[in-house]
């Protein structure tokens, strides 16, 4: 029983790291620091009341985990019973017979009680982990949902945390502390009752004596709670500014750094002991006054007990059940106390997520939406579009653009960067829609169909391309994921990125690094253009695909480019004239708004910034030209 009021205390020892989100701490470079919050309380146990319907599937390995608590705690409780029984009948009465039956008795309820706790540690510990894994999987597909201009005013470190940090707490309540909460609820309940069955008198000293004990243990403890958390953040700040540093190998050695993050390195590992060892004097402190305070009150009840079995008014056999029970009610209410602060943690973890799961997406498919034509034929048309992204809503993205692009056509996007060219893309992939105007593909009104069937005839190639972190063939089937080993090998082909992708150590099946760091700036583009190819859109969005490479990789990269439009409405966003004069069509957008459009040459004629800029790029182009043939 000692045990039992002393094992909740070992939360703060291991106490998880409150200030750690996703692998980040807050220790910034340098002596620099900020506070990071601890994770949030909430007092509105209402909240966990929402996880009950995450439950409701489960409802018979509830029943078999509440059948089994309550079968351990009703054994448990009589276990006093027959310790009274064995003393009195066995002991005290020299009766060898009733004492082989009393130990009998209480072997069979040792078993019991070693059953049920198996069943219901499992069953609850199932339940936990079942329930925890349906929350993560509503909450992902949920927040999958969630349009960009959403994640453009909220932090991924924040939505990551709640999926994974505010997660775990419900599962660690879920799993532990609301069988702990059950457990000790019953033990308590039925410890008064069972203390005032067997004396009244000792009852109402154990009312004095508890307080006493439990008080001076919640308050100290308080103490070490807070330490521990503190030792934790220490040790977070030496994972983190090692992991930083580790990353960032090449460029501390490139500035001759190492000595001065050796010192930072230095004081943070210090800085974690010291703290370490301070929660340590004060978590060696609280064990000391557990005992005390436990076996100090222990001795008073024994002490009461005992001159009361001297004078006849109980049996040795009540007073022993008397203590077992008082032990029981003292360890169950610590261990509760101790499980109101995992309670107030997963009430505002529940909180957090429910708000999460409650966001609704601002693009949302019409309650009946309307087929997209078939055969898809890539025509694009804005009109009147005007549009103000949700982070900046006094300023305009777009002012009433009007643009059309017939089947088949390529188009150019061209003007200063800000200009709304990538607007454009946003819009047409329907991540937004416009406060006025209409955006339409192949004559749909994008607001009138599932943006899904809209998506799924556009095919993007962006200036930073993503590449997951998977094999080649699998990054390149990700433009469609029902496609055949040997349409993933006829896209590469075409997208001139088997030459490469077989140089490889494992060919198709190489693994190519988180975000691709495997390969280069090039490559990762022909892995992008195979995956586009791969899908066959009709529509086909080139952000500034070649922009940031040299001459050789823009060559191939071009060549792929130049084969996957064939036959497919194309528009491309570039900086770089001299990879759009070819264009059938130029659109020169300016401020959010269209001020000329036209081929190559009749922009040079009609429209002077165009002009200007083609003279400036042409001019650079051609010098860079004649060094190098000099």
């Amino acid at each position: 029983m000692l045990d039992a009021l002393t094992s909740g205390l070992e939360k703060f020892k291991s106490e998880p790291e409150q200030n750690k989100v996703n692998g980040v701490s807050n220790q910034s470079r340098g002596p620099t620091r900020w506070n990071m919050p601890d994770r949030p309380r909430s007092k509105n146990y209402a909240h966990l009341r929402r996880t009950y319907g995450f439950m409701r599937p489960y409802v018979r390995q509830l029943a078999i985990f509440v059948v089994a608590l309550a079968i351990t705690s009703a054994a448990t409780l009589s276990i006093g019973t027959g310790l009274k029984f064995v003393i009195d009948r066995g002991l005290s009465g020299g009766n060898a017979a009733m004492l082989d039956q009393g130990l009998g008795i209480l072997i069979g309820i040792v078993l019991i009680i070693a059953v049920g706790t198996f069943v219901r540690f499992y069953y609850i510990s199932w339940i936990g982990e079942r329930v925890v894994a349906d929350i993560r999987k509503a909450v992902f597909n949920h927040i999958l949902k969630l349009s960009p201009g959403f994640y453009e005013t909220t932090k991924t470190g924040e939505i990551l945390s709640r999926l994974t940090t505010d997660t775990s707490l419900l599962q660690q309540v879920i799993g532990s502390s609301l069988s702990i909460a059950l457990r000790n609820g019953f033990a308590l309940v039925g410890g008064v009752i069972m203390l005032v069955i067997t004396n009244a008198k000792l009852t109402g000293l154990v009312a004095l004596v508890v307080p006493l004990v439990i008080v001076p243990i919640i308050l100290y403890g308080r103490k070490v709670r807070k330490l521990s958390r503190e030792s934790q953040d220490r040790v977070a700040d030496v994972g983190s500014y090692a992991e930083e540093n580790l990353n960032a190998i090449r460029t501390v050695q490139a500035f001759v750094h190492e000595d001065i993050d050796r010192a930072y390195f230095s004081r943070n590992v210090e800085g974690a002991f010291t703290t370490a060892m301070r929660r340590i004097f004060a978590r060696a402190m609280l064990g000391a006054v557990v005992i005390m305070l436990i076996f100090t009150a222990i001795s008073a009840v024994v002490w009461a007990g005992g001159r009361d079995v001297i004078t006849g008014e109980i049996t040795p056999g009540a007073l022993s059940a008397f203590i077992f029970y008082a032990i029981m009610v003292a360890a169950s209410v610590g261990a509760m106390t101790e499980v109101m602060g995992d309670l107030q943690r997963a009430a505002g973890a529940t909180e957090r997520l429910i708000e999460l799961l409650e966001m609704q997406p601002d693009i949302m498919p019409p309650a009946n939406p309307q087929p997209m034509p078939a055969p898809a034929r890539g025509a694009v048309r804005f009109e009147d579009v005007t549009f103000h992204y949700p982070s900046r809503p006094g300023t305009a993205a777009l002012k009433k653009l009007t643009l059309d692009v017939k089947p088949g056509e390529h188009v150019a996007l061209v003007g200063p960067s800000g200009a709304g060219k990538t607007t454009v893309f946003q819009l047409l992939l329907r991540f937004y829609d416009p406060q006025s105007g209409t955006v339409r593909i192949d004559g749909m009104d994008l607001k009138a169909v599932d943006p899904r069937d809209a998506r799924a005839r556009i095919g993007l190639v962006s200036q930073d391309p993503v590449i997951f972190a998977a094999d080649a063939m699998e990054n390149i089937r990700y433009g469609r994921p029902g496609a055949s080993d040997t349409e993933v090998l006829a896209a590469a082909d075409a997208a001139a990125a088997t030459e490469f992708i077989t140089k490889l150590p494992d060919g198709m099946k190489s693994f190519l690094g988180e975000r691709g760091v495997r390969l280069s700036g090039g490559q990762k583009q022909r892995i992008a253009i195979a995956r586009a190819i791969l899908r066959d859109p009709a529509l086909l969005l080139l952000d500034e695909a070649t922009s940031a490479l040299d001459a050789e990789n823009e060559r191939l990269v071009q060549t792929a480019l130049e084969r996957l439009m064939v036959g497919r409405t194309t528009m491309v966003i570039a900086h770089r004239l001299a990879t759009v004069v070819n264009a059938d069509r130029i659109v020169v957008i300016d401020d959010g708004q269209l001020i000329a459009t036209g081929r190559h040459d009749e922009l040079l004629l009609s429209n002077p910034f165009y002009a200007r800029v083609a003279a400036l790029q042409f001019s650079a182009d051609s010098g860079v030209t004649e060094a190098a043939a000099q």
